[in-house]
């Protein structure tokens, strides 16, 4: 009885929890393990992947009877080579690979710790496993242990006192005659998986164990224990098998073949690869877990972070595209320290992959879209951690806030990841369900079912993993991934390109390469925190198969690197009505990008450049704005103009209270562009909007019928520009200060008679031209369900251009920051002034200078 008392001691003790296991002080580190692998990191020698469960592709080299052969180092190593150079270098071999034969006891050690007291308990009343299943899990780990243990503590004294007639080949060869137990243990190495699975899902304490292991540091380290699961133990003897190959290969490097030791060394690598190859062709389930099932080695094609729709709520994964199959993975959870791992949610055969059709969406799961306002407040408060981030670094002893600052950024922009994307993109297994992601671009979902049906062009199989097949593909993808990070810019090295701030200028001229005649237009796409959106779109080109759109935009850069063009072909087939935004599918004719080089954009002259996509060619041109001098006014010489110039000089010149274009262009976009889908946040024609404003800087009669024809998105930036090009914004350079800080009032009534205060401290002009705007945004919001523009998006679309701070305010400060980190620092502030007067009941010119109640602006 005391000694299952004690058992359950130890079971008890096994249960307490641990998180620093640092996975990467494991394994083999000598000069073989750079032999091992190509310049681009891919291993070219039989050396299996670090990631627990990945069952191995093991191979040796064969000659022309199919008996492994010994390779024979290369002569110029030795032949007159420095002796005493390759002695050292054996030791240095050795020490490694000695140092890594101690870690490697430590984790046989630890898996067996837990053996003991669990095959004790197994006869007592209650017991965590039976005694088959034990022995099942743990097969030959004791036996594993005691040799590894014996040839450790017999090449411990030689290396510590080594010279040049200490041989150790006997003491590998012995190693290699005692293969025959790792094959027994690789013959039960799947079944010993499963069933510790099946005992973990069972069985809580049994998973409490399973999953903290503790296995005791190297002797000089400072880390008494650390924690890994049995999973991973597990591997580490199929794993060491290829290890100690490598190490023959290293030792017959720097060996001479006179040496006593080369004729040993050289049998134990032959014993070795025979055994390699033995185990390759004996064992099939790993040989088909790592190839397609017409034999052929299973590649990754593609892979990247998508939003998977599960459940009606957003989940990231990580799809892997491979040549057969397409599988989403999710990072598991891992303690700190240890080795992250992927857990596999499903897989499709691409035999069986088809795209769910339009008629099927009704059974689509639904898809939960934020309001555009909770996606643009989280861009401006990222875009303030950017610009404390960049004070912090120069900050004395800021590192610590920094790191902090990074982390916080790094949840919001992921947060901003997942809840962005709106495009969906529908997989379906036709023997099971169908599965939905969602996605930011359509070029990126291009891309994806281009890559896909180009792989169901081969002549696939359907293929049914085994529980153990698809945990080694799974665990195979740690190493073969070529995303490593979600995309977000706090990822980003220091010294890796932060994108640039500013306005992009694009034209987009025109297009050749078609087959036929088409209806053609484009959009233009750029990447901002991390994902590509589409900012603007051309008009459609009709029946033609070379169109000439010559249309300029003017697009917002927030940290972009990349410009996107897709041409697409207007499809009129109401059968072609997605059911999901009631939008017509277009058919997408080709696709680009093209690299936003600073010191090629950043220039005062346009650049022109050529997209070749599918054959087609888009020709366009570029040009770049930064932020600092887009906040630079330049009022207009000519006074006779309305652009640029002050808006009490316009309202005295035409004898009215708010200026002609303000009136004009509000009465157009009531009248037809009210119900408009992102009307004021959609990019007009910039070639529209500079013809539009000709008309008015000139007041020629054509102004009203130049009016009603013109695009409303143009009407809208053309109303945008005038606001924007005053030479003082309309809310003034000197309440500027007063408004930030009134909006920072916490008592409500205080902050009222503050912000009406400022209100009737305005100019005349400046008021009377406010007040029916902000009627005329309230009304605008009203279609909200129509138009998805809330008080909020007109809020962050008019607030910094209503109120900027003044050159006199950045000048202050440049001491201290750029005009970008101010723009940023101030942006979240002038949405709240705009929003707070929206959100206000209404408000009327005659009431407000009826109220004589005074609060100082001395705020």
């Amino acid at each position: 009885m005391a000694f299952f008392f004690e058992a359950a001691c130890v079971i008890r003790s096994l249960l307490s929890p641990n998180n620093d296991f640092n996975y990467n002080t494991d394994g083999y580190e000598g000069d073989g393990a750079e032999d091992g692998k190509s310049q681009d990191g891919s291993e070219t020698l039989p050396f299996i992947d670090e990631s627990p469960t990945m069952s191995p592709q093991l191979c040796a080299p064969q000659g022309p009877d199919g008996e492994a052969v010994s390779p024979t180092p290369p002569e110029s190593l030795l032949a007159g080579g420095d002796v005493e150079k390759g002695l050292e270098m054996k030791k240095l071999v050795l020490s490694g690979f000695l140092a890594s034969e101690e870690i490697y006891i430590n984790q046989l050690e630890a898996l067996l710790l837990p053996m003991r007291p669990l095959k004790a308990t197994a006869t007592s009343s209650q017991p965590v496993l039976t005694i088959q299943q034990v022995e099942t899990i743990f097969y030959k780990i004791q036996d594993i242990f005691e040799i590894h243990k014996e040839f450790y503590d017999a090449l411990l004294p030689n290396i510590q006192q080594w010279d040049e007639k200490v041989t150790v080949g006997h003491l590998f060869q012995k190693l290699a005659s005692q293969l025959g137990v790792y094959k027994a243990f690789v013959d039960n190495y799947k079944v010993a998986l499963e069933t510790a699975e099946k005992c973990s899902q069972a069985n809580v304490q049994f998973h409490q164990i399973s999953e903290n292991l503790k296995v005791k540091g190297p002797k000089d380290s400072k880390d008494c224990t650390t924690n890994v699961s049995m999973e991973a133990l597990l591997y580490k003897p199929i794993d060491r098998v290829t290890r100690s190959t490598l190490v023959l290969h290293d030792l017959l490097k720097h060996t001479p073949k006179d040496h006593p030791d080369f004729p040993l060394l050289q049998d134990a690598l032959r014993i070795s690869q025979n055994f390699l190859s033995s185990i390759n062709e004996e064992i099939d389930p790993r040989r088909t877990a790592v190839t397609t099932p017409k034999g052929e080695a299973r590649q990754l094609v593609k892979d990247g972070f998508l939003v998977e729709v599960s459940e009606s709520s957003r989940k990231l994964r990580h799809v892997f595209l491979f040549t057969d199959l397409l599988l989403c993975a999710k990072m598991k959870k891992t303690s700190v320290g240890r080795h992250q791992q992927y857990e596999c949610k499903w897989y499709i055969p691409l035999a069986d992959l088809t795209f769910q059709t339009l008629d099927d969406s009704d059974s689509s799961p639904s898809i939960q879209v934020l309001p555009e306002h909770e996606i643009e407040e989280m861009k401006i408060k990222i875009s303030v951690l950017k610009s404390e981030i960049q004070k912090e670094k120069k900050a004395p002893k800021g590192q610590s806030r920094v790191d902090r600052l990074r982390k916080k950024m790094n949840e919001q922009e992921s947060w901003l990841l997942l809840h962005s994307p709106t495009i969906p993109f529908r997989v379906h297994n036709k023997h099971g369900k169908s599965y939905q992601f969602l996605l930011s671009s359509d070029y990126e979902r291009s891309e994806w079912r281009e890559s896909i049906q180009k792989l169901q062009k081969k002549d696939l199989q359907t293929c049914l993993l085994s529980p153990v097949e698809l945990q080694v593909l799974t665990s195979s993808c740690f190493k073969l991934r070529t995303v490593h990070n979600i995309p977000v810019t706090s990822n980003k090295d220091d010294e890796e390109t932060p994108g640039l701030y500013g306005f992009l200028h694009v034209i987009v001229h025109s297009a050749k390469g078609f087959k036929d005649s088409a209806n053609l237009y484009c959009t233009l796409e750029v990447d901002s925190y991390g994902y590509f959106v589409s900012k603007a779109k051309t008009r459609v080109f009709r029946d033609t198969m070379e169109p000439h759109w010559n249309e300029e935009f003017e697009i917002e850069l927030e940290g972009s690197l990349f410009l996107r063009i897709l041409c697409y072909e207007n499809c009129y087939d109401k059968s072609l009505l997605n059911k999901d935004d009631n939008e017509i599918v277009d058919k997408i004719m080709g696709k680009g990008q093209v690299q936003l080089d600073p010191q090629t954009v950043q220039s005062k002259n346009w650049h022109m450049d050529v997209i070749e996509m599918n054959g087609i060619k888009v020709e366009f041109s570029m040009k770049f704005t930064s932020r600092d001098l887009s906040l630079k006014r330049t009022p207009s010489k000519k006074q006779s103009g309305v652009f640029g110039v002050k808006i009490n000089v316009v309202t005295k010149r035409e004898r009215s209270k708010v200026p002609y274009i303000v009136r004009q262009c509000i009465e157009e976009v009531e009248k037809r562009g009210i119900d408009e889908v992102g009307i004021y946040r959609i990019s007009g024609v910039a070639t529209d909007i500079q013809a539009l404003k000709l008309v008015f800087d000139t007041n020629t009669k054509d102004i009203l019928v130049m009016l009603s024809d013109m695009d409303i998105n143009a009407i809208a930036g053309t109303l945008k520009l005038y606001f924007r090009e005053l030479p003082e914004p309309l809310l003034t350079d000197r309440l500027y200060p007063a408004f930030m800080e009134g909006i920072a009032l916490s008592d409500p009534a205080a902050k009222e008679n503050c912000m009406m205060h400022l209100l009737r401290s305005l100019p005349d002009p400046n008021l009377m031209t406010f007040l029916p705007l902000l009627d005329h945004l309230k009304r605008v919001a009203e279609k909200e369900p129509i138009n998805k523009m809330s008080l909020h998006n007109l809020a962050t679309v008019f607030g910094p251009t209503l109120l900027r701070p003044s050159e006199s305010e950045i000048a202050k400060a440049q001491h201290i920051t750029s005009a970008s980190d101010i723009w940023s620092h101030d942006v979240m502030a002038q949405v709240q002034v705009l929003l707070y007067y929206l959100q206000h009941p209404p408000i009327s010119f005659a009431e407000l200078k009826r109220n004589t109640l005074y609060y100082s602006t001395d705020v």
